[in-house]
């Protein structure tokens, strides 16, 4: 979209789509492409908020020559840093060399790092307001969401939150800006794999970022990604309220890594184990297949897991490895996981799982399977044993 959207009156969305980029950060797919979205306030003084990624500066600067003129542009709020957000900084300088930039102390020596700048840098405090005519906005800072420097700024007049990163997800607009022009259920998946991936290690960080805003009269939520929401601005406050929470489904994920088939039938033992006991969601992942943040999505998703791995020099399957690591960093909390493994003459995937096991301090759900070479019979029921008993735990939550 090449022409700014009006959100409210004298407020416009002025972000554009990215269909180009294969990996967000260089590591997140984006099969649906992404937005990154930016604003422009209009009135006795105008502001900008945040800019968009290096390379898409032209688009940007379209939306912004619609409405007025570079130069008579006042402010550059910036509510976060990364360079997805803050990527056309420099070049808008270029532009506008006078432009006052508002952030927060860390904003600044941020601007500085990355960019160079130090000039005309205006350091806002927790709750600091600006006056833009009619249009007022408050600053309220919300560290490790998910950057130290991240902040939301709040319109008073229109109630509208600009949330950062916070409220965001995975997918670009296309054609619809707001919530009730597209169709939400689109977005729910990568909306949570957006979340679980990128803001949710920081849930504590979440959750006092919520609390900060929660009595806010916020009327609409202008996030740096995916819709805005002013149908139902309570849909995304309460999905990233559940999140940041730990809040589960009753459903569990199944991930294995097998070389030669022998773990994967471990595996699809376990899964029917939790389908007799009544669990309908049942996601059974190949780690060496599915990319890492579409498991990592269900597993915050659900309340249960089975971890099972192959020993692989005397080790976890690397696939199951970096996983594991990764579930570490990731910090989830008040989940049931079930652990098996196969070995052909020297053990250890089963062990290093049960290390995970502990230092998780999730439930361990017996029993724990380990099977020399391919599973026999008894093997195999053990791991139906298993997913049973992980689904008693899925059902009873």
């Amino acid at each position: 979209m090449h022409e700014p959207v009006a959100i409210t009156d004298g407020i416009f969305w002025i972000g554009v789509d990215d269909r180009e980029t294969a990996l967000f950060e260089a590591l997140w797919p984006l099969p649906e492409g992404v937005s990154y979205n930016a604003y422009m306030i209009k009135d006795e003084k105008i502001a900008l908020i945040d800019t968009v990624k290096r390379g898409f500066l032209d688009n940007y600067m379209d939306k912004v020559s619609a409405i007025c003129d570079c130069r008579d542009v006042d402010y550059l709020i910036i509510n976060h840093m990364e360079p997805d957000h803050s990527g056309s900084i420099r070049q808008l300088l270029t532009l506008h060399p006078e432009l006052k930039i508002v952030g927060n102390k860390k904003t600044a020596e941020f601007l500085a790092g990355y960019y160079g700048v130090t000039e005309n840098v205006i350091e806002v405090a927790d709750k600091e307001e600006i006056s833009l005519g009619r249009h007022k906005l408050r600053f309220y800072h919300t560290p490790m969401v998910h950057w130290p420097e991240t902040m939301m700024s709040f319109e008073e007049t229109s109630g509208t939150i600009f949330s950062g990163d916070a409220f965001g997800g995975f997918g670009a607009l296309d054609g619809g800006i707001f919530d009730d022009e597209v169709d939400v259920s689109l977005f729910e998946y990568e909306i949570l794999r957006y979340f679980s991936n990128i803001v949710g290690k920081f849930s504590p960080m979440v959750q006092k970022a919520l609390t900060k805003v929660k009595d806010l009269e916020i009327k609409i939520i202008a996030p740096s990604h995916g819709p805005v929401w002013r149908e139902k601005p309570d849909y995304i406050f309460n999905a990233y309220d559940r999140w940041s929470r730990h809040v589960t489904e009753p459903g569990a994920v199944v991930v294995y890594g097998s070389m030669y088939t022998n773990t994967q039938k471990m595996a699809e033992a376990v899964a029917r184990g939790l389908a007799l006991t009544g669990v309908k969601q049942v996601k059974v992942y190949n780690s060496a297949v599915t990319h890492i943040s579409d498991i990592i999505a269900d597993i915050w998703r659900y309340k249960g897991l089975a971890l099972g791995s192959c020993t692989y020099d005397v080790q976890l399957f690397p696939p199951m490895a970096h996983l594991v690591s990764t579930l570490k960093s990731k910090q989830m909390k008040e989940r049931s996981l079930g652990i098996f493994g196969s070995y052909g003459w020297s053990g250890g995937a089963v062990k290093a799982l049960r290390e995970f096991a502990e230092s998780s301090g999730w439930e361990l759900v017996e029993p724990v399977v380990e099977s020399q070479c391919a599973p026999k019979e008894d093997a195999l029921k053990l791991c139906r044993d298993l997913g049973k008993n992980l689904g008693e735990r899925v059902l009873a939550a």
